[in-house]
């Protein structure tokens, strides 16, 4: 059966018909460019591997496997991307109508040829004599198990056809450690996705068992429940006189009727408001948005009001116009203002001009002073800060007694006095000190201020 509407890069099926036998495995190759550009578990990768299948390039694949590595251009680079090639296109395969064919004679020969193709290079890296060589054997060894592993991964029923092969016990009987650290590995693999099947398989059935429990607990729910209701119905009929028994089964058949409707409408009703939550959720949000929106334009228009210039009174009639003007001329006739010589204003004037010049020139003043003592609060604090965090004088080392030096005078003359009296109380005989507690202060006269005393708070220069 052919496909139709096949993908147009897979006309190399047509190629490899028309080709000689030599050249087939070169085109096949073709197919793992085509298999990597198509997304994973896409239906484009399920139409592209249907179409593979139907037109028999996976029995071309096993052909070329199945010949000798010498006669195929490439060698073992070439059979190994094959066998890449044909257990991608196996797994996540729908064979349709062709899939006994699929599972009973694709599969098994596909996982014989990788065990042969095993055992081919198992012999061949025993036999190698060069380290390159070994190593290029090993690779291409790993790259058909890791094909083997991915077939069985999607396919666990070959686990038992892969184990009971002649060709894996073969492979299991190495004495090479590196090709037998591979089979083990693989083994080891393998006995991991048959545990997984058994697991998934028992998970299956348990959760048939429990569905098949569920069910036959609600039959017999359902025949309790019938047997109880014909048993009342009995009871009720030979308790009721015989010629209310219609009115009696009329009622009944009322009552089962109004709570069968009850229960329909309210499934009818829960699937409605389940169907309908979307729209209500888009409806609460559109309402919301709404709320947010006509908020914020109330706000605007009334900043924009608050904010408008003055245009006047509005709907200002002539005889209100009247009336207004009437009440200023009464109030002017009321409070009659005082006359101003025009020198007078002018004085008043120039007065006004001084003091608003005057106010000017103080609040300069007062800005730059106040600058002036931001600046040097600043400074203060800058000091105060170096000094909270300057190692001791006993620790300076470098140019860290630098950070004792200030540049304010005031500080530097204080900060000379200090020493000054620390150092006379320090080279006073012991006799003066009778009496004295360790806070009292001396004084020690301005002329000795001036003595100069290193660079230790000198105002940041030295005098000449």
């Amino acid at each position: 059966m052919k496909p139709t509407g096949t993908d147009p890069r897979l006309s190399l099926a047509a190629e490899v018909a028309k080709s000689p036998e030599q050249n087939v495995p070169v085109i096949l190759l073709k197919l793992k460019e085509i298999i990597n550009n198509t997304p994973l578990g896409s239906s484009e990768l399920k139409k592209i591997k249907q179409d593979i299948y139907c037109y028999d390039l996976m029995q071309y694949c096993l052909l070329v496997l199945s010949q000798d590595c010498s006669r195929i251009q490439g060698g073992w680079t070439t059979i190994s991307q094959l066998t890449q090639i044909l257990s991608h296109c196996c797994v996540g395969l729908e064979p349709g109508e062709d899939a006994e064919e699929f599972y009973n004679e694709l599969l098994p020969s596909a996982a014989e040829n990788f065990l042969v193709l095993g055992r081919q290079l198992q012999t061949c890296f025993i036999n190698a004599a060069k380290g390159e060589e070994k190593d290029a054997l090993l690779h291409f060894f790993q790259i058909v198990t890791d094909s083997l592993l991915w077939l069985l991964e999607g396919h666990v029923q070959l686990i038992q056809n892969v184990l009971q092969s002649d060709h894996f016990l073969h492979l299991l009987q190495t004495d090479s450690v590196q090709i037998g650290s591979t089979v083990m590995t693989m083994l080891q693999n393998i006995l991991q996705i048959n545990r997984s099947k058994r697991t998934k398989m028992l998970l299956k059935l348990n959760r048939q068992k429990e569905e098949e429990d569920h069910r036959l607990q609600l039959q017999l729910q359902r025949q309790r429940a019938m047997r109880l209701s014909r048993e009342l119905r009995l009871s009720m009929l030979e308790i009721v006189h015989p010629g209310q028994v219609e009115k009696h089964n009329r009622e009944i058949e009322e009552k089962s009727a109004l709570i069968i409707q009850k229960h329909w409408r309210g499934y009818r009703e829960r699937k409605n408001f389940r169907q309908q939550r979307p729209s209500l959720t888009e409806y609460k949000a559109a309402v919301t948005l709404q709320r947010a929106a006509l908020k914020f334009l109330a706000k605007c228009r009334k900043k924009k009001k608050l904010f408008a210039p003055w245009q006047g009174l509005r709907e200002l009639t002539d005889v209100r116009r009247v009336e207004l003007q009437q009440q200023v001329d009464d109030y002017v006739r009321r409070h009659p203002g005082s006359q101003i010589s025009d020198i007078t204003s002018k004085e008043l004037h120039s007065q006004a001009q001084e003091r608003l010049q005057h106010y000017f020139m103080g609040r300069a003043l007062e800005e730059r002073s106040q600058q002036h003592r931001e600046a040097l609060m600043a400074q203060i604090s800058t000091n105060i800060e170096q000094l909270l965090k300057a190692p001791s004088l006993k620790e300076a080392e470098g140019k860290e007694p630098e950070l004792f030096v200030s540049r304010s005078r005031p500080v530097a003359a204080k900060a000379k006095q200090a020493h000054l009296t620390t150092l006379k109380h320090i080279q006073a005989p012991w006799w003066k000190k009778l009496g004295e507690e360790a806070e009292d202060e001396i004084d020690v006269p301005k002329d000795e201020l001036s003595v100069e005393l290193g660079t230790l708070f000198i105002g940041g220069t030295k005098p000449p």
